[in-house]
């Protein structure tokens, strides 16, 4: 099944809740935007192309919640409900560009009722969703190239179905080396402090018989020093224009560690991700979360209580640490700000 999608039976959107894998596999329904703002918030879903789809789908329900019954006055229940799910995470850029899109849709002069915009959006929404799998899919079997049989990958975070509507981005590329008959062996960065690669890439690459280990964080410069690391792959959440990958927290670290022991290092970005009005990634916004996070694991204290925690949820990988990107138009190698834009557009 697809991480995030409508239910056309009860008009109500339905997702995967992540936070309860690996131990339970739990599907919640949401029938306000507001509450599908929530989910991302509190990563219900997570993953720069899933949240966007997820989005997409928040703003068609909420063009199906508004009591409007003119043009003028749903498009600025959209409005709000766009301020809302902007807001739910600032830093994966797919949120706002699939906000965006569902907003130019809405302002169609030719959707010259509430009820044609409504279902317009739907259709928008679901049309985004199903581009999302099939780009997904072609950027897995560019990135393929990449992997030599017998090739050990290491991999950060979770970029698999669970991050996008379906298959994914850099777990997507394994998905793809294995279904091509590659002896691969996977990596599996824990990823503190969710533990998004212990619990959702694990329980991904398992589900599909893939070889795995999986390692804490601190061990993956180990593994590379000593000549155990053919490849990197990781996702990203935003691009910027001259080739700086914003992904989650750890990423930095793994692509320097990796350059200095000559190990290729290759995020997996859909073209979505890429923000070219961003001419670096300093400018882009690194969400910060709370200290629980940090101080708690599955609600038990690690820490003595009452200390502070810093908890940021992304880094910025400068491109000079970047190989090459893989996108669903082809692998992009410096120089990335006259690449990037090329394959863009």
């Amino acid at each position: 099944m697809r991480t995030v999608y409508w239910d056309y039976a009860t008009d109500t959107v339905k997702m995967i809740d992540q936070r309860q894998l690996p131990w339970t596999f739990e599907v919640a329904e949401f029938d306000d935007y507001r509450e599908v703002a929530r989910a991302i918030t509190e990563m219900y879903v997570r993953g720069a192309p899933a949240i966007g789809a997820t989005a997409g789908f928040g703003m068609a329900l909420a063009a199906r919640q508004s009591q409007a019954t003119n043009r003028e006055a749903l498009l600025a229940d959209l409005d709000a409900a766009a301020a809302v799910l902007n807001a739910a995470r600032p830093t994966a850029v797919n949120l706002a560009w699939a906000v965006e899109r569902m907003l130019r849709t809405a302002r169609q002069e030719t959707l010259d009722t509430p009820d044609a915009i409504r279902e317009a959006l739907l259709a928008e929404a679901q049309a985004l969703a199903d581009e999302d799998v099939e780009l997904n899919k072609r950027m897995a079997y560019n990135g393929a190239e990449l992997i030599s049989d017998g090739d050990t990958i290491l991999h950060h975070c979770n970029t698999g179905a669970l991050a996008t509507v379906d298959w994914g981005t850099a777990l997507g590329v394994i998905f793809a080396a294995h279904e091509q008959g590659k002896k691969i062996h996977v990596l599996v960065d824990e990823t503190r402090p969710r533990l998004q690669g212990a619990r959702l890439t694990a329980w991904e690459l398992d589900q599909r018989d893939i070889p795995f280990d999986l390692i804490v964080d601190n061990a993956a410069g180990h593994f590379m020093r000593t000549g155990q690391v053919d490849i990197v792959l990781v996702g990203s959440d935003r691009t910027a224009a001259n080739g700086d990958v914003a992904n989650k927290i750890g990423t930095y670290k793994l692509a320097v560690v990796a350059k200095e022991n000559g190990i290729p290092f290759y995020p997996v970005v859909p073209t979505s991700t890429i923000d070219l009005s961003l001419d670096n990634g300093d400018l882009i916004p690194i969400e910060e979360r709370g200290a629980e996070e940090v101080v708690t694991v599955f609600g038990k204290s690690i820490a003595p209580k009452g200390i502070s925690a810093r908890n940021p949820a992304f880094d910025v990988t400068p491109h000079r640490y970047v190989t090459g990107i893989v996108t669903e138009a082809g692998i992009v190698y410096p120089p990335f700000r006259k690449h990037l834009r090329e394959i863009v557009k």
